[in-house]
């Protein structure tokens, strides 16, 4: 449903997407996961035909995004983080509006509407002005507006940024619904434990695809080996394995620290080493590590690769 060959754009001497390749498949939910400033946006919005590419060539449902952008915009939903609610407007009247922009029937737009309204819990607020909504519920607001013309894929720019945990659950929960019947989605996030919710995951830094696959493959894609270490102090140990040459990464993580090392190192060497720098190793054990964990030690390592020698 989307493919992109080399997809690249620039902003004068920036480069905020560099040689994107994805593929991503009918009824899935491919995230696209990057901190701010890491091209996902952009991504979004080329993939949208909002902006073209400097190089390279993307395709949506089968069309060009460039040469048959209408076609791509007919097939799609596209949900900015600031998505354009009248918060003077009713949460039906919002509906309507939109449902008159895409050109919606009337039949259709009570059947699909209220389908909507049942699958985002939001039928006893349909009276209610968008501006006194919560943020989760505005998100399901927009969300609902964006689907109101039944797209084929759905472009997503960090639905969830800055709402509670459990309106989050909900809007995945919502998420999984729609896949189910048969939609595709890509969204965007900087939420590493959402990632781990999607189908497949491309891990973006500084406009450049750093690895892509299943979240249960990428956490088991490092050669390194991950220990939880908890000592007498933590801010201490975490600069004394930094000086070790064999320490990948070493981050806070609650009340311990998580330490990515070469599979040739033993466990007894971290104790030694941190004993000799008058630490209590209070716990340290090897544990799979999470999918921040695994961003953050891939950057790490393409930022060692990028070093000059």
């Amino acid at each position: 449903m989307v493919r992109t060959e080399g997809l690249t754009r620039r902003f004068g001497e920036l480069i905020a997407v560099n040689g994107l390749d994805l593929h991503v498949s009918k009824g899935e939910i491919f995230g696209i996961v990057g901190p701010d400033g890491s091209g996902k946006t952009t991504t979004l919005r080329m993939l949208s035909g909002l902006i073209d590419p400097t190089a390279g060539r993307a395709t949506v449902a089968g069309h060009d995004v460039v040469s048959q952008s209408t076609q791509v915009k007919d097939r799609i939903g596209y949900m900015a983080q600031r998505f354009g609610l009248y918060t003077e407007l009713t949460v039906q009247e919002n509906m309507d509006f939109y449902a008159d922009l895409f050109g919606i029937s009337a039949a259709d737009r009570e059947t699909l509407g209220k389908k909507l309204l049942h699958m985002t819990r939001m039928e006893p607020f349909g009276n209610r002005l968008a501006g006194q909504l919560s943020g989760g519920m505005k998100q399901k607001l927009g969300l609902m507006c964006t689907l109101l013309h039944r797209p084929e894929v759905l472009f997503l720019d960090e639905p969830t940024n800055g709402v509670d945990p459990v309106s989050r659950r909900d809007f995945w929960t919502i998420l999984y619904q729609l896949v189910k019947d048969g939609l595709t989605v890509v969204v965007t996030t900087a939420y590493l434990d959402e990632a781990e919710r999607c189908n497949r995951v491309a891990l973006m830094h500084r406009g450049r695809i750093i690895r892509a696959g299943e979240p249960e493959t990428l956490k088991g894609s490092l050669e390194e080996v991950c220990f939880k270490v908890r000592t007498s102090d933590n801010r201490q140990a975490r600069d004394t394995l930094h000086g070790m040459k064999e320490v990948l990464t070493a981050t806070p993580a609650g009340a311990s620290l998580h330490v990515f090392v070469g599979a040739e190192l033993p466990q007894s060497a971290i104790e030694s080493r941190l004993a000799a720098a008058g630490l209590e190793v209070r716990e340290i054990e090897p544990i799979a590590p999470s999918m921040e964990d695994v961003f953050i030690a891939l950057i790490e390592k393409e930022s060692k690769r990028q070093q000059p020698a």
